[in-house]
């Protein structure tokens, strides 16, 4: 990704005289989103490249002001992430958190003081100071972000979805046996980091709603109007993309641009790559395989890209009303995922030049 050069503004247009119609929106979650975005900056001028993040997932502990997916997306482009676990800083130590327990032993009863079912690094934590600092200040989530990935000297822009609370509340299923560390058989509703973090999505989920008055932010509906390829990341399509399609507008916005906005499958062979996509899929009425997704994805995007492991699923897909593109789509090697980044946007006709990445690691010929 290489220091910043400033050539970005936060509206996501180029100041140094790169063609807004060559720009490539990436609708965004955590994980797998983050590594595609990684790929996709070797392919192209990372500078052309703009991630809308989701922002469901946020949540305010211990008073910081905490964004999972956004810290994700600029951990994994400044090649700072821990890469065992996906998510945090590599090399992290975790004194702060763990000192915590010491408070245990007189935290009155219902108190969330000292919690410490989620872990928050200690260099993590400037990042959390900063942003809850400006925001505090008066900053917009927007410009505390861009901020953020400035300090982390990346070119990609990195945009939340949105400046307003927007929280993923998940509904437990009847069953739900709460085997968090606070039990929660008699759970109803949950924060998302409550299920994902705390009951370790190890209980079923009845159903999934999006809460507040959120709308997608001026910046963010300016890149995905503007830009010349949109590209739905290999994310949860019900947690980490739904809450972005849930904001006023956005379906309706990428619907526009169907033909210019291509998918990635999250699921391969069935199964998701990393978290609880399948799972939640089956638990939510969804069929837990590509042509799931493409159910999901037909109204907004023209391709789904799919892994070679799904391949005999091609003709479902596009029985769904989605052409289907075949790419090997596990990133666990540069080549294989920049590759991916290369036929994802061709799909949709967005030809790739002189790709800025390591020579070894060219376009397949495929």
């Amino acid at each position: 990704m290489g220091a910043s050069t400033g050539s970005g503004s936060a509206d996501g247009r180029s100041t140094d005289g790169g063609e807004i119609s060559e720009r490539v929106a990436v609708v965004s979650g955590g994980v797998g989103a983050a590594r595609f975005l990684r790929a996709l900056s070797s392919a192209i001028d990372p500078r052309l490249v703009t991630a809308v993040v989701n922002t469901g997932d946020d949540t305010v502990l211990h008073g910081l002001s905490i964004s999972p997916d956004l810290d994700t997306v600029v951990y994994t482009l400044a090649e700072a992430i821990d890469p065992e676990r996906g998510w945090g800083l590599v090399d992290e130590t975790w004194r702060a958190i763990e000192s915590l327990e010491r408070y245990e032993q007189v935290r009155p009863d219902g108190s969330g003081a000292a919690a410490r079912w989620f872990n928050l690094g200690d260099r993590d934590l400037a990042t959390h100071l900063y942003r809850t600092a400006r925001i505090d200040e008066g900053a917009t989530l927007t410009e505390v972000t861009d901020e953020i990935r400035r300090a982390w000297g990346l070119d990609v822009e990195v945009v939340p979805m949105s400046d307003e609370r927007c929280s993923t509340v998940v509904a437990l299923a009847p069953d739900a046996d709460g085997s968090g560390d606070d039990g929660g058989a008699d759970l109803d509703e949950v924060s998302f980091q409550d299920y994902f973090v705390r009951l370790r999505h190890s209980v079923p989920v009845a159903a999934v709603r999006f809460d507040g008055d959120a709308m997608l932010s001026a910046t963010a509906h300016r890149t995905l109007e503007s830009a010349r390829t949109i590209v739905v990341a290999p994310s949860n399509p019900l947690v980490s993309i739904g809450p972005i399609r849930s904001l006023p507008g956005v379906d309706d916005l990428l619907a526009s641009r169907r033909d210019r906005t291509v998918a990635v499958s999250p699921i391969v062979g069935g199964a998701a790559l990393k978290g609880p996509a399948d799972r939640m899929m089956v638990e939510l009425g969804h069929e837990p395989t590509v042509v799931g997704v493409a159910r999901l994805y037909a109204p907004i995007a023209s391709v789904l890209v799919v892994d070679p492991a799904d391949e005999h699923l091609r003709s479902a897909v596009e029985a769904e009303g989605i052409a289907c593109v075949v790419q090997p789509s596990i990133m666990s090697e540069p080549g294989v995922a920049r590759d991916l980044a290369i036929a994802t946007l061709a799909s949709v006709g967005h030809a790739v030049g002189d790709a800025p990445g390591p020579a070894s690691d060219g376009p397949s010929a495929s």
